[in-house]
């Protein structure tokens, strides 16, 4: 068996949130290859933030971001397990961090559950129809308006978006970044809603 360095067991807990018995199982299992392990627990992460999305949210916290020049605002409410969780700052932090990007990325949508059927169908439409005028053969316009479709909703759905701080996320979406949280907390985390105020939309 390989002897894990304590420094090690230290260096994964900091780059993942996960605890320090889950970082060592890591460790031993990949056999001292950090990358590995980080790989490790994070397929295991998201069998536990499976297991945590089953959980009731019921607590949770309202924040708020209005942009400097005042002609944009943000209402979020994101939801956890536990006061404790509620009052947390990193919680807090993670919160006000989903409204600044809201105001500036203007989803319409948290989920893709929540994209109604008509908005999809007069999507797709438009997408087959423009495939079609580029003269491609029918399963290249199927492929193409599929595409279309994907980065649409890539454009609407917050869950679905990459954080417009990309250098300080690493290009990570708004569901990584909710799933990390949900993964140092050990709770399961829900953004549940929004409204985004902007002067003369």
């Amino acid at each position: 068996m390989t002897a894990i360095a304590a420094s090690d067991v230290k260096e994964l807990r900091e780059r993942t949130g996960a605890g320090m018995m889950d970082c060592k199982a890591a460790l031993v299992e990949s056999s001292g290859d950090m990358d590995k392990a980080i790989e490790l627990l994070r397929v295991k992460g998201q069998a536990k933030a499976a297991k945590r999305g089953e959980r009731a949210a019921s607590e949770g916290l309202v924040t708020h971001y209005v942009h400097h020049n005042g002609k944009v605002g943000v209402l979020l409410e994101v939801d956890c397990e536990t006061d404790f969780v509620a009052r947390n700052e990193d919680f807090a932090a993670f919160a006000k961090d989903i409204a600044s990007h809201i105001a500036a990325a203007a989803p319409s949508y948290v989920t893709e559950d929540e994209v109604p059927e008509e908005a999809r169908e007069a999507e797709r439409k438009v997408f087959a129809e423009q495939a079609a005028e580029e003269g491609k053969p029918p399963p290249v316009q199927e492929k193409i308006a599929e595409g279309r479709m994907k980065k649409w909703l890539e454009e609407v759905v917050l869950l679905n978006q990459t954080h417009v701080n990309a250098d300080k996320h690493d290009g990570k979406t708004i569901e990584e970044l909710r799933a990390a949280i949900s993964a140092t907390t050990g709770e399961n985390v829900v953004i549940r809603r929004f409204a985004r105020f902007a002067i003369g939309d």
